[in-house]
């Protein structure tokens, strides 16, 4: 699989217990990226954060929360960033969604036959 130069990052801002279908909602967004054969997708569990509600989430002992951060990020073309956007707009009820250029420098490994 080759992405172009001049790709595009999709960043998906969510809470570890947001859910879709009954489901962790970060699972399911990584699970329809790779369906979709996106190039590839992370999701990153955070120590603290907070959204619009600000309301601190932080993985301190003494405030132990289980609704940690999430970032999920996926980077691919421009045209496979955008068809992928209306299932996050679907599937996302409450989070941050942000889309940016991204300069593509390698994508590569070993035995990758996409």
């Amino acid at each position: 699989m080759k992405i172009p130069a001049e790709g595009k990052l999709l960043r998906i801002f969510i809470g570890e217990a947001d859910k879709w279908q009954g489901k962790p909602l970060y699972e399911e967004i990584v699970l329809l990226a790779k369906k979709n054969g996106m190039a590839g997708a992370t999701a990153i569990k955070g120590f603290m954060g907070f959204g619009c509600k600000s309301h601190m989430h932080t993985a301190k002992i003494l405030r132990l929360s289980e609704d940690l951060p999430i970032v999920i990020e996926i980077v691919d073309s421009e045209e496979k960033i955008n068809q992928f956007i209306p299932h996050v707009d679907e599937m996302v009820k409450e989070g941050l969604v942000t889309l940016e250029k991204a300069n593509v420098v390698m994508y590569r490994a070993d035995n990758c036959n996409k």
